[in-house]
């Protein structure tokens, strides 16, 4: 069993910078294909960021050019930068391990965008 675990979330002023970290137990860290994903009240879960081995990423449409998600394959950990947060960005967002049919989901952490 995986266990996965976030941090970094937290309160921000709309336009304001927010780094989200996840570490993943184990061994074969760096074969997961690693995810952030995010659900705000009332919506469905979303994939917000991915990255595959390596630095193939990918970006839900919405935070193209403001997130930016980076491993640490030493350190067992993905982050989520975040920038220029906005309102609508509120949600919690949760990390995701994925190999396979192996699919690892952590508690999530809670973002919230306001003045």
């Amino acid at each position: 069993q995986v266990q996965v675990v976030e941090s970094g979330g937290g309160l921000v002023q709309p336009g304001g910078s927010l780094r989200l970290s996840c570490t993943a137990s184990g061994t074969i860290f760096s074969r997961y294909v690693m995810g952030w994903y995010r659900q705000a009240p009332g919506k469905q879960r979303e994939l917000a960021a991915l990255i595959r081995s390596g630095t193939i990423t990918t970006y839900e449409d919405s935070v193209k050019g403001r997130f930016t998600i980076s491993r640490d394959n030493a350190k067992n950990t993905v982050f989520l930068q975040m920038n220029s947060l906005k309102p609508e960005d509120t949600a919690r967002y949760y990390c995701n391990a994925r190999l396979g049919v192996l699919d690892f989901w952590g508690q999530g952490t809670q973002v919230t965008v306001s003045s």
